[in-house]
Protein backbone atom coordinates (compact mmCIF):
# COMPACT_ATOMS: atom_id res chain seq x y z
CA UNK A 1 0.00 0.00 0.00
CA UNK A 2 1.43 2.95 -1.32
CA UNK A 3 1.38 6.31 0.87
CA UNK A 4 -0.81 8.38 -1.43
CA UNK A 5 -2.89 5.53 -1.17
CA UNK A 6 -3.12 6.00 2.93
CA UNK A 7 -3.34 9.51 2.37
CA UNK A 8 -6.25 9.58 0.16
CA UNK A 9 -8.14 7.01 3.34
CA UNK A 10 -7.10 8.93 5.71
CA UNK A 11 -8.62 12.14 3.97
CA UNK A 12 -12.14 9.82 2.85
CA UNK A 13 -11.89 9.29 7.10
CA UNK A 14 -12.29 12.59 7.76
CA UNK A 15 -14.83 13.60 5.76
CA UNK A 16 -17.00 10.81 6.73
CA UNK A 17 -16.41 11.87 10.19
CA UNK A 18 -17.32 15.35 9.74
CA UNK A 19 -20.45 14.46 7.80
CA UNK A 20 -21.63 12.20 10.56
CA UNK A 21 -20.51 15.03 12.78
CA UNK A 22 -22.91 17.32 10.86
CA UNK A 23 -25.96 14.90 11.06
CA UNK A 24 -25.68 14.70 14.50
CA UNK A 25 -25.10 18.60 15.56
CA UNK A 26 -27.39 19.77 12.80
CA UNK A 27 -30.77 19.30 15.89
CA UNK A 28 -28.72 20.73 18.39
CA UNK A 29 -28.01 23.94 15.97
CA UNK A 30 -31.66 23.93 15.48
CA UNK A 31 -32.43 24.00 19.04
CA UNK A 32 -30.52 26.89 19.43
CA UNK A 33 -31.78 28.88 16.27
CA UNK A 34 -35.23 28.20 16.87
CA UNK A 35 -35.27 28.95 20.44
CA UNK A 36 -34.36 32.73 18.75
CA UNK A 37 -37.16 32.39 16.30
CA UNK A 38 -40.74 33.92 16.69
CA UNK A 39 -44.19 31.55 16.77
CA UNK A 40 -44.55 32.33 13.34
CA UNK A 41 -40.84 32.24 11.99
CA UNK A 42 -40.67 28.59 13.84
CA UNK A 43 -43.18 27.37 11.90
CA UNK A 44 -42.58 28.62 8.59
CA UNK A 45 -39.02 28.10 8.80
CA UNK A 46 -38.37 25.16 10.94
CA UNK A 47 -34.84 24.18 9.42
CA UNK A 48 -33.40 27.77 9.34
CA UNK A 49 -30.27 28.08 10.89
CA UNK A 50 -30.46 31.98 10.78
CA UNK A 51 -33.53 33.33 12.74
CA UNK A 52 -35.38 35.95 10.53
CA UNK A 53 -36.40 37.88 12.57
CA UNK A 54 -34.35 37.71 15.72
CA UNK A 55 -36.54 37.40 18.61
CA UNK A 56 -36.21 37.13 21.93
CA UNK A 57 -39.22 36.90 23.57
CA UNK A 58 -38.96 33.21 24.57
CA UNK A 59 -35.93 34.06 26.58
CA UNK A 60 -37.58 37.00 28.13
CA UNK A 61 -40.37 34.42 28.92
CA UNK A 62 -38.08 32.00 30.42
CA UNK A 63 -36.00 34.21 32.87
CA UNK A 64 -39.16 36.40 33.57
CA UNK A 65 -37.75 39.63 32.04
CA UNK A 66 -40.18 42.44 31.15
CA UNK A 67 -43.55 39.61 30.66
CA UNK A 68 -46.71 39.07 32.49
CA UNK A 69 -47.34 35.64 32.20
CA UNK A 70 -43.31 33.94 33.11
CA UNK A 71 -42.86 30.44 32.68
CA UNK A 72 -41.59 29.32 36.21
CA UNK A 73 -38.78 27.71 34.36
CA UNK A 74 -35.96 28.86 37.07
CA UNK A 75 -37.77 27.51 39.90
CA UNK A 76 -37.69 23.84 37.72
CA UNK A 77 -34.28 24.96 37.27
CA UNK A 78 -33.24 25.07 40.87
CA UNK A 79 -35.36 22.18 41.50
CA UNK A 80 -33.59 20.26 39.17
CA UNK A 81 -30.09 21.78 40.35
CA UNK A 82 -30.57 20.88 43.97
CA UNK A 83 -32.06 17.40 43.80
CA UNK A 84 -29.29 16.55 40.86
CA UNK A 85 -26.73 17.91 43.37
CA UNK A 86 -27.80 16.08 46.14
CA UNK A 87 -28.78 12.65 44.92
CA UNK A 88 -25.35 12.88 43.01
CA UNK A 89 -23.22 13.32 46.10
CA UNK A 90 -25.40 10.78 47.61
CA UNK A 91 -25.46 7.63 45.36
CA UNK A 92 -21.31 7.97 45.00
CA UNK A 93 -20.85 8.06 48.66
CA UNK A 94 -23.58 5.19 49.34
CA UNK A 95 -22.49 2.86 46.25
CA UNK A 96 -18.71 3.18 47.21
CA UNK A 97 -19.99 1.98 50.81
CA UNK A 98 -21.98 -0.69 49.70
CA UNK A 99 -19.51 -1.57 46.73
CA UNK A 100 -16.64 -1.57 49.36
CA UNK A 101 -18.29 -3.79 51.39
CA UNK A 102 -19.27 -6.43 48.61
CA UNK A 103 -15.71 -6.28 47.64
CA UNK A 104 -14.13 -6.71 50.88
CA UNK A 105 -16.27 -7.08 53.77
CA UNK A 106 -16.66 -11.16 54.45
CA UNK A 107 -19.83 -11.41 55.92
CA UNK A 108 -23.10 -14.29 55.52
CA UNK A 109 -25.24 -13.88 52.59
CA UNK A 110 -23.02 -11.29 50.67
CA UNK A 111 -22.79 -13.58 47.67
CA UNK A 112 -26.65 -13.29 47.57
CA UNK A 113 -26.91 -9.71 48.28
CA UNK A 114 -24.59 -8.95 45.60
CA UNK A 115 -27.02 -11.48 43.35
CA UNK A 116 -29.73 -9.23 44.25
CA UNK A 117 -28.06 -6.35 43.13
CA UNK A 118 -27.52 -7.69 39.93
CA UNK A 119 -30.90 -9.14 39.17
CA UNK A 120 -32.33 -4.90 40.69
CA UNK A 121 -30.41 -4.19 37.79
CA UNK A 122 -32.14 -6.48 35.37
CA UNK A 123 -35.51 -5.08 36.32
CA UNK A 124 -37.33 -2.13 33.96
CA UNK A 125 -37.34 1.05 35.47
CA UNK A 126 -41.55 1.29 34.69
CA UNK A 127 -41.90 -1.58 36.63
CA UNK A 128 -40.79 -0.24 39.84
CA UNK A 129 -43.33 2.85 39.32
CA UNK A 130 -46.41 1.30 41.14
CA UNK A 131 -44.11 -0.10 44.03
CA UNK A 132 -42.56 3.39 44.34
CA UNK A 133 -45.97 5.41 44.55
CA UNK A 134 -46.96 3.11 47.27
CA UNK A 135 -43.84 3.41 49.31
CA UNK A 136 -43.91 6.94 49.15
CA UNK A 137 -47.56 7.13 49.76
CA UNK A 138 -47.13 4.61 52.59
CA UNK A 139 -43.87 6.54 54.27
CA UNK A 140 -46.51 9.97 53.93
CA UNK A 141 -44.07 11.77 52.07
CA UNK A 142 -45.82 11.45 48.65
CA UNK A 143 -45.53 14.95 46.97
CA UNK A 144 -42.43 16.21 49.03
CA UNK A 145 -38.97 17.17 48.02
CA UNK A 146 -38.21 13.87 50.30
CA UNK A 147 -40.20 11.43 48.35
CA UNK A 148 -38.50 13.12 45.24
CA UNK A 149 -34.78 12.34 47.11
CA UNK A 150 -35.15 9.28 49.03
CA UNK A 151 -35.18 6.46 46.80
CA UNK A 152 -32.86 7.70 44.33
CA UNK A 153 -29.88 8.02 46.71
CA UNK A 154 -28.28 4.36 45.80
CA UNK A 155 -27.89 2.66 42.53
CA UNK A 156 -27.85 -1.01 41.96
CA UNK A 157 -25.57 0.11 38.62
CA UNK A 158 -23.29 2.12 40.23
CA UNK A 159 -23.05 -0.22 43.40
CA UNK A 160 -21.74 -2.82 41.08
CA UNK A 161 -19.56 -0.46 39.29
CA UNK A 162 -17.66 0.46 42.45
CA UNK A 163 -17.73 -3.45 43.88
CA UNK A 164 -15.94 -4.35 40.39
CA UNK A 165 -13.28 -1.45 40.71
CA UNK A 166 -12.80 -2.31 44.55
CA UNK A 167 -12.21 -6.30 43.40
CA UNK A 168 -9.56 -4.50 41.15
CA UNK A 169 -7.27 -3.23 44.03
CA UNK A 170 -5.10 -5.36 45.59
CA UNK A 171 -5.63 -6.21 49.01
CA UNK A 172 -2.13 -5.60 50.22
CA UNK A 173 -2.62 -2.23 50.08
CA UNK A 174 -5.20 -2.35 52.79
CA UNK A 175 -3.31 -4.99 54.77
CA UNK A 176 -0.35 -2.32 55.34
CA UNK A 177 -2.69 0.06 56.38
CA UNK A 178 -4.55 -1.83 58.72
CA UNK A 179 -0.48 -2.76 60.21
CA UNK A 180 -0.12 1.00 60.75
CA UNK A 181 -3.62 0.97 62.83
CA UNK A 182 -6.20 2.08 60.50
CA UNK A 183 -9.77 0.66 61.06
CA UNK A 184 -11.98 -0.36 58.38
CA UNK A 185 -14.04 2.90 57.71
CA UNK A 186 -10.60 5.09 57.83
CA UNK A 187 -8.71 2.21 55.07
CA UNK A 188 -11.87 3.08 53.10
CA UNK A 189 -12.11 6.57 53.31
CA UNK A 190 -8.23 7.54 53.45
CA UNK A 191 -6.68 4.67 51.18
CA UNK A 192 -9.03 3.02 49.10
CA UNK A 193 -11.32 5.63 48.08
CA UNK A 194 -8.43 8.11 46.42
CA UNK A 195 -7.32 4.92 44.18
CA UNK A 196 -10.94 4.94 42.98
CA UNK A 197 -11.01 8.07 41.02
CA UNK A 198 -11.42 6.45 37.87
CA UNK A 199 -14.46 4.91 38.73
CA UNK A 200 -15.62 7.80 41.19
CA UNK A 201 -15.40 9.97 38.35
CA UNK A 202 -17.43 7.53 36.11
CA UNK A 203 -19.91 7.16 39.15
CA UNK A 204 -20.72 11.08 39.37
CA UNK A 205 -21.07 12.05 35.76
CA UNK A 206 -23.49 8.91 35.66
CA UNK A 207 -25.11 9.88 38.72
CA UNK A 208 -25.46 13.57 37.47
CA UNK A 209 -26.84 12.80 34.11
CA UNK A 210 -29.40 10.11 35.55
CA UNK A 211 -30.82 12.53 38.34
CA UNK A 212 -30.86 15.42 35.95
CA UNK A 213 -33.03 13.78 33.55
CA UNK A 214 -35.04 11.59 35.83
CA UNK A 215 -38.94 12.16 34.69
CA UNK A 216 -40.63 8.67 35.56
CA UNK A 217 -40.47 9.07 39.64
CA UNK A 218 -41.05 12.71 39.67
CA UNK A 219 -44.12 11.78 37.51
CA UNK A 220 -45.25 9.41 40.42
CA UNK A 221 -44.47 10.64 43.67
CA UNK A 222 -45.03 14.61 43.29
CA UNK A 223 -48.21 16.47 41.23
CA UNK A 224 -47.60 20.32 42.85
CA UNK A 225 -46.65 22.66 40.18
CA UNK A 226 -43.90 24.10 42.33
CA UNK A 227 -42.18 20.61 42.46
CA UNK A 228 -41.49 20.44 38.83
CA UNK A 229 -38.19 20.08 37.65
CA UNK A 230 -36.83 21.26 33.66
CA UNK A 231 -37.51 17.72 32.82
CA UNK A 232 -41.02 17.26 33.91
CA UNK A 233 -41.64 20.83 33.36
CA UNK A 234 -40.81 20.60 29.79
CA UNK A 235 -42.98 17.92 29.44
CA UNK A 236 -45.53 20.11 30.77
CA UNK A 237 -44.58 22.47 28.26
CA UNK A 238 -44.75 19.58 25.26
CA UNK A 239 -48.16 18.73 26.21
CA UNK A 240 -49.61 22.39 25.68
CA UNK A 241 -50.78 22.41 29.39
CA UNK A 242 -48.75 25.77 30.21
CA UNK A 243 -49.63 27.51 27.32
CA UNK A 244 -51.54 27.82 23.69
CA UNK A 245 -50.02 27.19 20.40
CA UNK A 246 -46.89 25.48 19.13
CA UNK A 247 -44.47 27.78 21.23
CA UNK A 248 -41.91 26.43 19.78
CA UNK A 249 -39.03 28.63 20.46
CA UNK A 250 -39.94 28.62 24.47
CA UNK A 251 -39.97 25.05 24.36
CA UNK A 252 -36.70 24.29 22.41
CA UNK A 253 -35.35 27.39 24.98
CA UNK A 254 -36.56 25.07 27.81
CA UNK A 255 -35.16 21.90 26.20
CA UNK A 256 -31.30 23.50 25.63
CA UNK A 257 -31.58 24.48 29.26
CA UNK A 258 -32.15 20.72 29.95
CA UNK A 259 -29.12 20.05 27.71
CA UNK A 260 -26.46 22.05 28.26
CA UNK A 261 -25.43 20.97 32.40
CA UNK A 262 -24.91 17.36 31.14
CA UNK A 263 -23.27 18.33 28.16
CA UNK A 264 -20.99 20.60 29.84
CA UNK A 265 -20.03 18.40 32.40
CA UNK A 266 -19.09 15.29 29.65
CA UNK A 267 -16.82 17.72 27.77
CA UNK A 268 -15.33 18.87 30.48
CA UNK A 269 -14.56 15.45 32.07
CA UNK A 270 -14.80 13.71 28.48
CA UNK A 271 -11.04 12.17 28.83
CA UNK A 272 -11.04 11.56 32.31
CA UNK A 273 -14.79 9.25 31.55
CA UNK A 274 -12.90 7.50 28.45
CA UNK A 275 -9.94 6.74 30.27
CA UNK A 276 -12.06 5.81 33.40
CA UNK A 277 -12.79 1.93 32.11
CA UNK A 278 -9.01 1.69 31.44
CA UNK A 279 -7.83 2.66 34.54
CA UNK A 280 -7.75 0.68 37.94
CA UNK A 281 -5.74 0.80 40.97
CA UNK A 282 -2.65 -1.47 41.62
CA UNK A 283 -3.92 -4.78 40.67
CA UNK A 284 -2.01 -7.92 42.46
Amino acid sequence: MTRRTTGWKLILFYVVLVLFSVIYLYPFLIQIATSFKSDSASTDNPLSLIPNPLDTSAWKRIFGIGVESPVPIMRWLGNSVVITLVVTAARVFFDSLAGYALSRLKFRGRKFLFATVLAVMSVPGVALLIPKFLMVSYLGIYNTYSAMVLPLLVDAAGVFIMKQFFDSISVSVEEAARIDGAGVFRTFWSVILPMAKPALLTLTILSFQGSWNEFTHFLVTTQSPELKTLVTGLASLASGELSAGTQYPLKLGAALLTTIPVALLFFVFQRQFVRGGNEGGDKG
